[in-house]
């Protein structure tokens, strides 16, 4: 389907000294932006840039085994940003060397976690009541290293307190090289409609850095209505892309053509699902990886169709070869959900996506988590 060409394009984003190939960009999901999945998103293809779940400041100068490996990359994974939280100014800016140390392009700082456990330790949502201290604290990360430092925020900590203009100018007078700035507040979590005008107000405070948008952004169409609406110089998707992992691809098309690309074949659905497994395998050994694919595979089967016989066995995986025998097993049950062109019959294929910001479709909560699901992971409101 051929669509008007959109005003806005997907086109490189500069920010610092560091240039990337697209402004679509790869947010850290706690629990799931680990390096099978990022590799999964680049091979895809789209993307301008990933980065990793976050990771404590303190554990990864400890060199803690599991912050370790969250940073864990590959000659594949770049270019590759690496997600900090903490509160303690030198160890934010040794964690920020440390990266740098180890190939990362770019170090965020988390500012919009809203877990009550990160934010305890002055990490976060926290971030964002407490400018001087703040602004303080990644001064000094900036000038601890030459790449690029970001910082991810909420748009505040309640309705009461949308501090995110503020806090982002703030931060740009110490030298952050860009703002990445989620539309919900620390006391939504992920409930509600995303605050667009909110986020076009951070667009505006700031004078030369760019704000990347980031929040429900589903399809092509969510993340071209993000850009005109806020005027944001890119966007940021993190649970969007793992329940499409072919957004980042589409979405480059779409708004270099104003043609919306079909989804994916069932085939090629279960071919990337098979790579995602080959990877957890690869990064994590057979019987570590296969028990993190348990909650990998159901967000997969959201466009399978008919899938419980599927969600029933991937929920137990132990083996790669169980997973051959699933497979096959499922393909043979769901058969009998298909027409004779060997294509879902109309009953039962999944909705259409929808284009995202729909005020009918984010009504309510209930609504919304049927849409776009919040991942249970580590951090489940991240």
């Amino acid at each position: 389907m051929i669509l008007p060409l959109p005003t806005v394009q997907a086109e490189p984003l500069q920010f610092g000294s560091l240039r990337l190939e697209t402004n679509l960009l790869l947010s850290p999901l706690a629990g799931y932006t680990n390096l099978p999945f990022r590799l999964v998103i680049r091979e895809i293809g789209g993307v301008g840039l990933c980065t990793t779940d976050l990771v404590n400041a303190r554990s990864l100068i400890e060199k803690n085994r599991k912050a370790l490996k969250l940073i864990e990359s590959s000659p594949a994974d770049h270019p590759m940003a690496v997600q900090l939280f903490g509160s303690v100014p030198e160890e934010m800016a040794a964690a920020a060397q440390f990266c740098e140390s180890e190939g990362a392009v770019s170090v965020d700082v988390n500012m919009g976690c809203p877990v009550r456990k990160v934010c305890q330790v002055g990490g976060g949502s926290a971030m964002m009541t407490e400018f001087k201290k703040t602004a303080a604290l990644v001064s000094g990360m900036v000038n601890a290293v030459k790449i690029p430092v970001t910082c991810k925020m909420r748009l505040g900590w309640d309705e009461e307190n949308l501090t995110a203009p503020d806090l982002a100018r703030a931060l740009e007078d110490v030298g952050v090289a860009a703002i990445m700035v989620h539309g919900r507040t620390r006391a939504q979590g992920f409930d509600g409609l995303v605050n667009l005008p909110g986020i076009r107000k951070v667009v505006e405070a700031v004078r030369r850095i760019p704000v990347i948008g980031n929040g429900d952004i589903t399809t092509p169409e969510a993340a071209r209505h993000m850009l005109e609406s806020t005027g944001c110089a890119g966007v940021s998707i993190g649970r969007g892309a793992f329940y499409n992992p072919w957004i980042f691809t589409h979405t480059r098309h779409y708004l270099q053509t104003g043609e919306v690309l079909p989804e994916p074949t069932f085939a090629e659905r279960v071919r990337v699902m098979t790579r995602h497994l080959d990877l957890m395998i690869e990064v994590f050994g057979e019987v570590q990886g296969c028990r993190m694919f348990r909650k990998v595979g159901p967000w997969y089967a959201k466009r399978f169709g008919p899938s419980s016989q599927f969600n029933r066995k991937i929920v137990q995986l132990a083996t790669r070869a169980e997973y051959d025998d699933l497979m096959a097993s499922y393909q043979t049950w769901r058969a009998q959900f298909l027409d004779e062109r060997g294509e879902l019959l109309p009953q039962y294929a999944p909705a259409t996506l929808g284009g995202g910001f729909d005020e009918t479709e984010f009504a309510t909560p209930a609504i919304r988590r049927q849409t776009l699901p919040v991942p249970a992971g580590p951090n489940e409101l991240w």
